[in-house]
């Protein structure tokens, strides 16, 4: 693979990028945040002002170079703006997430020796406090917001206001310093270091070059042409490679308008006034939003159903057509246009998305009805396939040729090739430097001609050169009959109904796929209330004879559409069971990005899968639970296991 040369007038440091846009567009805004249901708005030339006294403040409390920073919290300019400091004096910014327990977050910032801690908030603060001694090589700890603080023993504790405080006063003293600093970064120079969600293990240590993020956020901005004018809501966790990508490449490559909601309560409505142009959401994001137009509709009058019902057929038919300028009738056209004036636009203005532009989905595969219902409205939502590995992009799906079955074409610049046993590898100008202290799994992911193992399984169709996932390579096996066992393509489908929330399946080495559901409390609840189930809690209500109807029929109209499907045929689910409780990050049963972890659900659960592999129609089972303040307990529960009806098949399966 050809090297990559620094972009044209040497801008080859997102701190340099910084200078260029404060530099060309300094009065444009470039960060908004919403505080006390105020939006305060930051144009380039002040970020740059906040930046550079930050960085200062920094050397002030003796960042030195190489230095691991850590960031706590969630989306906000001035975190985001500590990234960009520590980059300017050459430290190395570490997010985390700020959902993870204090246990969690030791393993992180003791792995990577972080010498500082930048926590938004008392909570934050508490969780480092809590471990302190774990961490040898923590030094100072800075907080954003100082609501509860005053008592706190300030010896190694400081205010970001006064480190910035600090910086502006002794500006000129660290003025030499700071130039000869930034005269030492290049272009594979150290910019993020991000941690994995560790789905099979340990989080590693991401390293990402300049190089890494630079080139990527330039590519996909070319490619959807992301510009200055465009806006996004900052709102997904600041530790995943998207957001940095996002947030921090894309948005300092463009100029475009980076928004912090006020909290994780107000974002939709924050969505709903910002109207971005770019939006980025998992599918669970997509999921939750459609979960909650069905449960209104539900409430809604019967004209008003009736109606709903009636467009959103007619855009499912044509939709998708008009969005990719295919060719649709003048009376469809009318239609639809009539449909967009009654339901589509006041549909898209309550979701925040009438402005969207540009819309991808990324991090699991998403439902091809939901996906579909999307597009149908006019959304122009897109599926990219990534990893932290690459930069975020390694397929990306061009205008014209959006499928829900396909996660597009290489992104420019990469390369993609699928491995003897279907796994996909890549290489690119995104391609990590290397797993920091863990040189066994560097070699064993990148090989020395640079492709990276995915650990996915796939194939490139030859028509299209579209590339398809079929799950994770470690996760697709044979079922005792030969046929192909894919769990993720079965899981999500079932995901598309609103009252499921999580389904995890199981069947590799057997005769018959079985089932765990988790199901949507707020969808099935409002569906209880207006069907007078009464119920107090989720436990009682997961475990619900009319619940438990209501899932059979979700989970034996998939197995109807799996049953045409020649690959996939034998993933019929024969037996299911409702968990008594929802699949949990904090019990360790899924990633902090929502990805299940199958290794820990196998232990965990192993009489309830053995029960569902058996005869028996119920199962007694305790299971332990971490609560929010960190304690443990336990909830018990009699699971009912039900046979689900299954179909012939209609083809061989390959």
């Amino acid at each position: 693979m050809t090297a990559q040369t620094a972009p044209s007038g040497d801008l080859d440091t997102v701190p340099k990028l910084l200078a260029r846009n404060a530099r060309e567009m300094g009065g444009k805004a470039a960060n908004r945040e919403k505080e006390f249901g105020i939006w305060q708005s930051w144009s380039w030339a002040e970020v740059e002002e906040e930046i550079t006294a930050l960085a200062m403040g920094f050397l002030a409390i003796d960042v030195k170079v190489g230095d691991h920073v850590a960031i706590i919290g969630r989306n906000r300019p001035a975190l985001y703006w500590s990234m960009v400091a520590a980059q300017k004096i050459g430290a190395v910014p570490v997010p985390l997430y700020q959902d993870a327990v204090a246990d969690e977050m030791a393993y992180v910032l003791d792995h990577c020796a972080a010498r500082y801690v930048i926590a938004e908030n008392q909570e934050q603060v508490d969780k480092v406090l809590e471990i302190q001694d774990k961490l040898p090589a923590l030094e100072q700890i800075v907080y954003l917001e100082p609501r509860g603080m005053r008592k706190y023993d300030h010896t190694v504790l400081h205010a970001l206001k006064d480190i910035q405080d600090e910086g502006r006063a002794a500006h000129e003293r660290f003025l030499p310093e700071l130039a000869a600093r930034a005269k030492t970064q290049n272009y594979d120079t150290t910019c993020v270091m991000l941690y994995t969600s560790g789905t099979t293990g340990k989080p590693k240590g991401v390293v990402l070059s300049n190089r890494n993020i630079i080139e990527s956020a330039k590519s996909s901005s070319e490619f959807d042409d992301l510009n200055a004018g465009d806006s996004v809501l900052a709102y997904l966790p600041m530790a995943w490679v998207g957001d940095f990508i996002f947030s921090i490449g894309q948005c300092y490559w463009t100029g475009f308008c980076v928004s912090c909601p006020e909290s994780e309560i107000t974002m939709q409505n924050d969505l709903r006034e910002i109207g971005p142009s770019y939006f980025f959401a998992p599918p669970r994001f997509f999921e939750g939003v459609l979960t909650a137009v069905m449960i209104r509709m539900e409430d809604a009058g019967k004209t008003k159903r009736r109606m709903f019902s009636y467009f959103l057929a007619h855009a499912k038919k044509v939709g998708s057509n008009i969005l990719d300028g295919k060719p649709v009738s003048v009376g469809d056209r009318l239609k639809y246009a009539l449909g967009n004036i009654l339901v589509y636009g006041p549909l898209k203005n309550r979701m925040g998305m009438s402005r969207v532009r540009i819309g991808y989905t990324a991090g699991e595969a998403i439902g091809p009805e939901i996906f579909e219902f999307y597009r149908s409205l006019g959304i122009n939502l897109k599926q990219l396939y990534g990893q932290t590995e690459a930069s975020v992009y390694i397929t990306i799906q061009p205008d014209g040729e959006v499928r829900p079955d396909t996660v597009g074409v290489p992104a420019p610049g990469v390369e993609i090739k699928i491995g003897d046993n279907g796994e996909v590898y890549y290489r690119s100008p995104g391609v990590f430097v290397e797993y920091y202290k863990n040189p066994e799994s560097t070699a064993s992911t990148k090989d020395a001609e640079g492709w990276v193992a995915t650990g996915d399984a796939g194939f490139i169709e030859e028509s299209s050169g579209h590339l398809r996932i079929i799950d994770r390579a470690k996760d697709v096996g044979k079922m005792a009959d030969g046929s192909l066992f894919a769990p993720k393509y079965v899981e999500n489908k079932l995901k598309f109904y609103p009252d499921v929330l999580e389904a995890v399946l199981f069947g590799a080495g057997t005769d018959k796929c079985t089932a765990f559901i988790n199901i949507d409390l707020s969808a099935v609840g409002n569906w209880a209330e207006r069907n007078n189930v009464s119920y107090s809690s989720y436990q009682e209500l997961a475990g619900h004879a009319r619940v438990m109807d209501v899932i059979q029929h979700h989970i034996e109209e998939v197995n109807a559409t799996l049953a045409e499907d020649a690959m996939l045929n034998g993933c019929q689910i024969h037996r299911f069971l409702i968990l008594h409780k929802e699949l949990d990050p904090d019990d360790g049963e899924m990633t902090r990005t929502r990805k299940v972890r199958r290794r820990i659900i196998d232990e965990k659960y192993a009489d309830l899968i053995g029960a569902l592999n058996g005869e028996v129609e119920e199962i007694f089972t305790k299971t332990e639970v971490t609560y929010e303040d960190g304690r443990k307990g336990s909830i018990s529960a009699t699971l009912t296991i039900r046979a689900a009806k299954t179909f012939p098949r209609r083809a061989k399966a390959a």
